[in-house]
């Protein structure tokens, strides 16, 4: 016991869940089975890859580490969290791009393998059911919020804040394949590739320091701090797809370039839906 009269207990205090309920029950075991079969596909996935290399590790790595993010989404969703909703709906987004990026076609032929083919569909199908769980189930919307949060925070800002949290994430994976291509074929001179692969590492890294602490101010309504997310947010909806194309062709614009597009446009759409300040 302090002068304040509060004990060391009250700081040091372990957050317990809300009881399960039968729909939360529901959706974190199809949250584990996603993550099971995005392992699967992966694996699936590399068997039949054409040929390995540093872009294609990198790329399953990263595929496979979303099998991570959905068993943390798990844990969101039994502590009954709203941050559940935006933290799958980009999940679920990223996963199928994540998945079709291990995708190549068959030697001659347009489409890839059947196994390869089915296994994405059961992907974009799994992903799809939990996006519907999360946002239309109204088991799921009485189990998240039927617990009173510490602070009041407007949905679209957290929306916002972990939309801007991918922001680094989906930087990093194209500019290591980028770097791969370096040593491998690639598209630019060396003298206009090494420095614009050097500056995308450097963004990378600004971006994503960035991106973390000017979206935790933005949660407690600064003004300010939301148009700097949106100038970050404006920043990489443009320079992510251009290097995409530049190093990486086409290929990358679409496998690459896509999902930074829809995290900034969902990071965007989360301030613009959410002007009106927290205490309101």
């Amino acid at each position: 016991m302090n002068g304040t009269g509060r004990s060391l207990g009250d700081f040091v205090r372990f957050e317990r869940p809300p009881p399960a309920t039968p729909a939360s029950r529901r959706l974190r075991r199809l949250l584990l089975v996603t993550a099971l079969a995005t392992v699967a596909v992966d694996v699936v996935n590399l068997h039949y890859a054409a040929e390995a290399g540093l872009g294609l590790a990198v790329r399953t790595v990263w595929a496979v580490l979303r099998a991570i993010g959905f068993l943390f989404l798990m844990r969101e969703v039994r502590f009954g969290r709203l941050t559940a909703r935006p933290l799958g709906l980009i999940l679920a987004v990223t996963t199928v791009f994540a998945s079709a990026r291990l995708v190549q076609p068959k030697e001659g032929a347009l489409l890839p393998r059947g196994p390869v083919v089915v296994g994405l569909l059961v992907v974009a199908a799994l992903c799809s059911a939990v996006v519907w769980q999360l946002f239309r189930s109204p088991g799921i919307e009485a189990h998240l919020t039927r617990r009173k949060p510490r602070r009041v925070v407007p949905p679209w800002v957290l929306t916002a804040r972990v939309a801007a949290l991918s922001y680094s994430a989906l930087m990093f994976v194209p500019c290591l394949v980028a770097l791969g291509s370096l040593f491998d074929a690639p598209r630019l001179r060396p003298e206009l590739s090494v420095p614009l692969v050097i500056s995308w590492f450097a963004l990378s890294l600004a971006v994503g320091l960035a991106a973390g602490i000017i979206s935790f101010v933005a949660l407690f309504g600064h003004s300010w701090a939301r148009l700097v997310l949106v100038a970050i947010s404006l920043l990489v909806l443009l320079v992510q797809p251009a290097l995409c194309y530049l190093l990486l062709g086409y290929d990358g614009l679409l496998r690459d370039g896509i999902p930074m597009v829809l995290a900034a446009l969902l990071c965007l759409y989360g301030l613009a839906r959410s002007r009106v300040a927290p205490s309101a």
